[in-house]
Formats: C-alpha cells, structure tokens, sequence
C-alpha cells in the first residue's frame, strides 16, 4: 500500500471486533455495584473504548504512525485484561464471562498484531 494510501477503519475486522468488546464491557458494566461507577467501571469503559478508536484515528495517518495508533489499541487491550481480572477477583464478574471476554480480547490482539506487522511501514 502506498504511504498516501488511508484505510477506511469501518472495513477493517480489528475495529469491528474492538467495538463488539467495548460494547460486550458496557453490557458487563451495567451489574457492576455503583460504588465503581468512578473507579473500576470508568477505567473498564475508557480502555474498551480506546481499542477502536485508536484504530479509527490510526486509519486516516500514514502506515507508520497507523502502526503507532495499534500499539497505543494493542496496550489498551492488554490494560482491559488486567482490570477483568481485578473485576472477577472483587466477584463483579464470574469466570464464565471472564474466559468469554478473554477469548475476544486475545483474538482481537492476534489479529490487531497481525494487520500492523502487515503494514508496509
């Protein structure tokens, strides 16, 4: 692809599956006790949703800064692993959803890992 060459983020499979997690976390969030509506709530809310966003903000840059903008989608993902785990070890989520959620994120990082190191940079 050349340098001039943007993506159109709505297409690509990776800013698809980083919505469907952001909207899977929203759909937690809701049974999750309001005293974390300021802490844990916020901080699952804000990652989930900075995954497809960098993609989307990425998309319009060169291929090099598009890669930078999935790392910056790449670490929000793993920072959305870890807070899943702080949520089912407080007994917010239980393990079923916690595997769910950590399939997708897990596949969402092959595939975001994937389409940067196939980016011609």
């Amino acid at each position: 692809m050349s340098k001039k060459a943007r993506h159109n983020y709505k297409n690509l499979k990776i800013w698809k599956l980083g919505l469907e997690i952001t909207n899977d976390i929203s759909d937690v969030l809701q049974e999750f006790p309001k005293h974390e509506k300021y802490d844990l709530s916020s901080q699952l809310s804000r990652c989930s949703v900075s995954m497809p966003s960098n993609i989307a903000e990425g998309s319009a840059r060169t291929n090099k800064s598009f890669s930078y903008f999935l790392d910056i989608s790449l670490g929000s993902s793993f920072e959305l692993g870890t807070q899943l785990l702080v949520a089912n070890y407080r007994k917010y989520i239980n393990k079923n959803i916690l595997n769910k959620l950590e399939e997708k994120i897990a596949e969402f990082q092959r595939m975001t890992m994937s389409f940067q190191n196939g980016l011609d940079k």
